[in-house]
């Protein structure tokens, strides 16, 4: 194999792993974070389809190899320059919310597919292309792939810190552009003068015409910069999203204001993460002066007792810090999870907030929430939650969100940080039929149940306004004196109690009516004995969320969609639990477009050497294995390293780079007929371990020094990785003599499974847990070892 293939399938695989992040980055940005699932299948659809068009025109592109495989590589580099371009077009670009009302909004899905489809397919098309030519080396090509990949994932988390979003795929271009420069055959013809001064200008202009990213108009930075003079006055781009700062005269923030209120709403600016809501620029509260959210339901523990010892977990940009500053606390630890809204409040906004996070009783602390929670020993007078939900309740946009801050467990670890009179305290919104508070009051339920108090009402405390409610847990009986301040707050502030301990007949309505009763109906449900059986009967699923099943905005229950479509009509239910909806839509489509473009022709085409069988099991089972520990080892570094970001980074490219040597590795084995099933059956046996020992261990070790934790996740990774890079290379030196279409059958196949493995992950782990996918991993290994098992006991070994 000449050595000037070796770097341009490293640079092209790098490419597309930085252009697929730079994708999700978009794609979170102009919609929500769902359509990184999009992103994700795109690239694999990429991968099988180029499988599939090597299959009808291996022959002709062998032929021609040595000017086919650079021009492929050019020609991806001009793809993704211009992608992102042409998908934010206005004849292209489509909006999440219209899909289920608009149908030309689907057409405008399928051609932003196909858009990023293109540069995926000739990244693919152009390594696959090599594996065919080059098989009998794969072990050196399979590494360079691999390798190129992971310095991929920390390439383009790097390029996410420097550069905005939409000037990423440009910025990638350039790297298969590059290495199609260097695989160009010597003597260079005249063809070469032409196309390569065109795809440098062309990825020139691509880089410099940096398209503006417009979100969907029902995202809440679309909003409010509706309002008059509305301006974006800063902007910080990082892995964690695109941070905008907003300023308007009418910009303004009180959630769940008291209809008593005679003042003046202050101005504030506000911080928004991807185009959603993080939070208003809140200033330190000046002394005797009265402070807005003490007029809202959130005052609520601050009425009850004067807590000392303080904890805000996911604060944002501040406001609980300064609730709790405002009522005197000495001691507050805030923690909040994007290191860029931190350099924010600390640096460009430290004048908007008068030094907010500077001020002597706050400390700060950068981390994941559950990470913290895990890892914390102190106790606590009061504990802060973010707000739940969106203002007149959410579409089902965070349906697919992880979330295990808002966890049984994690709950239940909240409860251990707590004094002996501590309190938990959380607002939400109204919304409408009733889903987040009732499963914000199931949780807490749940959590006493567990700490062995039968009398939930006793602990509970929810008030609330004409669109939000505050509950407060405590975990010493409420007193009678606390529970006559409660009433009295209300009172006060024209709000009403929705639990309190001996409620008194009408005292649920006497200011903020509402016209559908239930709520109170399904509250006293919960806090009943009999919760089970409400929880089974209602439409919605408002059962806890688990640490197996974190998809706390999650409430879809599917045999209840028939009753829910007869009560609320067909069209409109989709916008009820829009997120879930979409994915589920994604997959199917996703599903059909990979049928059509990678199985159906190769069945066609045929497999003349009569292993078509176990090459699909064994291509199709390493794909859908690799993905699902992929996400599994995302999942679970996410929570050891409380830093999303890196977590990812470590799980992607340290497998990556640990598969790469593995596949290297099998290079050396001149016969390898019996590693082919016991490398899968291994794989399978060792993820066993990893659930039931390794997994748990590294839960347990979450308090580990913060300098210790990579190196721990890095032993965990690669014997685990480098095993997983030597099914692939082995299974295609098995086909190297299969004759024509054979690798690129085994190609396909790969492809076709890995579109779907990540879509169908994550609806595993919505309806049964997360330890369902990780023994899915392991079956499916152990499939592949099974069936060439099979295969050499039928048709004996190579």
């Amino acid at each position: 194999m000449p050595p000037r293939y070796t770097l341009p399938i490293a640079l092209a695989s790098a490419a597309v792993l930085a252009f697929e992040l730079g994708l999700m980055q978009v794609f979170s940005i102009t919609q929500w974070y769902h359509f990184a699932y999009m992103a994700i299948s795109v690239a694999m659809l990429g991968f099988g389809a180029a499988g599939t068009f090597l299959a009808f025109f291996e022959e002709k592109l062998l032929d021609r190899f040595e000017r086919a495989f650079p021009l492929l590589l050019l020609a991806c580099g001009l793809a993704m320059a211009g992608a992102c371009i042409l998908a934010q077009h206005p004849a292209v670009r489509f909006d999440t919310y219209l899909l289920f009302s608009d149908y030309r909004q689907a057409g405008r899905l399928l051609a932003t597919y196909l858009i990023f489809f293109v540069p995926f397919f000739l990244a693919a098309l152009a390594i696959g292309l090599a594996f065919v030519r080059f098989s009998g080396q794969i072990g050196q090509l399979y590494f360079a792939d691999l390798l190129g990949t992971a310095l991929g994932g920390l390439l383009g988390i790097g390029l996410l810190w420097l550069f905005p979003p939409g000037r990423l795929p440009g910025l990638v271009a350039l790297l298969p552009v590059l290495g199609g420069l260097m695989s160009i055959p010597r003597p260079v013809g005249k063809l070469w003068w032409v196309a390569v001064p065109l795809a440098l200008v062309l990825v020139g202009a691509g880089i410099a015409g940096v398209p503006r990213l417009q979100p969907s108009q029902y995202k809440s930075l679309s909003k409010a910069l509706l309002l008059p003079e509305a301006a974006v006055e800063a902007e910080r781009c990082s892995p964690y999203g695109l941070l905008q700062v907003v300023s308007a005269p009418a910009l303004r923030h009180a959630p769940g204001l008291s209809l008593s209120f005679q003042g003046k709403v202050p101005v504030r600016k506000a911080l928004f993460n991807n185009g959603e809501w993080v939070g208003a620029v809140t200033p330190t509260p000046a002394p005797d002066s009265a402070f807005i959210l003490d007029f809202t339901t959130a005052a609520l523990p601050f009425r009850l007792c004067r807590p000392d010892r303080v904890l805000a977990l996911e604060a944002g940009t501040g406001e609980p810090v300064a609730h709790a500053l405002a009522h005197g606390a000495g001691s507050i630890s805030m923690v909040e999870s994007n290191p860029a809204v931190l350099s924010l409040l600390k640096g460009q906004l430290a004048g908007e907030t008068d030094s907010l996070l500077f001020q002597p009783p706050v400390s700060v602390s950068e981390l994941e929430a559950r990470t913290f929670l895990m890892a914390d020993t102190q106790t606590y007078s009061l504990i802060l939650l973010p707000m739940v939900s969106t203002f007149g309740g959410g579409a089902g946009l965070n349906a697919l969100q992880e979330q295990y801050l808002m966890t049984q467990k994690s709950f239940r670890e909240m409860w251990g940080r707590l004094g002996a009179e501590g309190m938990i305290g959380l607002s939400c919104w109204l919304d409408y039929p009733p889903r987040y508070p009732l499963r914000v009051l199931a949780t807490l339920v749940d959590m006493l149940a567990a700490e062995g108090i039968g009398e939930p009402r006793r602990h509970i405390i929810a008030v609330r306004s004409w669109g939000a409610i505050t509950f407060v847990a405590k975990r010493s009986p409420f007193t009678r004196r606390e529970t006559a301040r409660a009433r009295t707050f209300c009172e006060e502030m024209l709000f009403d109690p929705l639990i309190l301990d001996s409620l008194l007949p009408g005292e649920r309505q006497q200011y903020n009516q509402l016209q559908d009763t239930m709520l109170f109906h399904y509250a006293d449900a919960i806090l009943s004995p009999a919760r089970d059986s409400f929880y089974r009967q209602y439409q919605f699923n408002v059962q806890p969320a688990t640490d197996e099943r974190p998809y706390f905005s999650q409430f879809l229950r599917w045999k209840s969609l028939p009753a829910l479509a007869e009560q609320w009509g067909s069209r409109n239910l989709p916008f009820m639990e829009l997120g879930y909806l979409v994915v589920v839509l994604t997959f199917f489509q996703i599903l059909l477009v990979a049928l059509t473009l990678i199985i159906l022709p190769l069945f066609r085409i045929g497999f003349r050497s009569g292993d078509r069988g176990w090459a699909l099991s064994y291509f199709g089972s390493l794909g859908l294995g690799f993905m699902f520990v992929e996400i599994i080892l995302i999942q679970q570094f996410t929570l050891f390293l409380g830093k999303p970001v890196f977590a990812t980074a470590l799980a992607i490219s340290g497998l990556l780079a640990a598969s790469g040597a593995g596949s290297w590795y099998t290079s050396r084995w001149k016969q390898a007929s019996g590693k082919l099933w016991l490398i899968p059956v291994f794989i399978a046996a060792l993820l066993g371990v990893y659930a039931a020992v390794l997994l748990p261990a590294l839960r347990s070790a979450v308090g580990l020094a913060p300098g210790a934790k990579p190196f721990v996740l890095l032993l965990a990774v690669v014997p685990l990785g480098f095993l997983m890079g030597m099914p692939f290379p082995l299974g295609i030196r098995r086909l190297a003599g299969g004759g024509r279409g054979a690798i690129s059958w085994a190609w396909g196949v790969n492809g076709y499974c890995s579109v779907i493995s990540t879509a169908l992950a994550t609806l595993i782990a919505v309806e049964l847990g997360f330890s369902w996918v990780m023994a899915l991993a392991g079956g499916a290994y152990a499939l592949a070892g099974v069936v060439s098992v099979a295969r050499t006991k039928f048709r004996g070994s190579y």
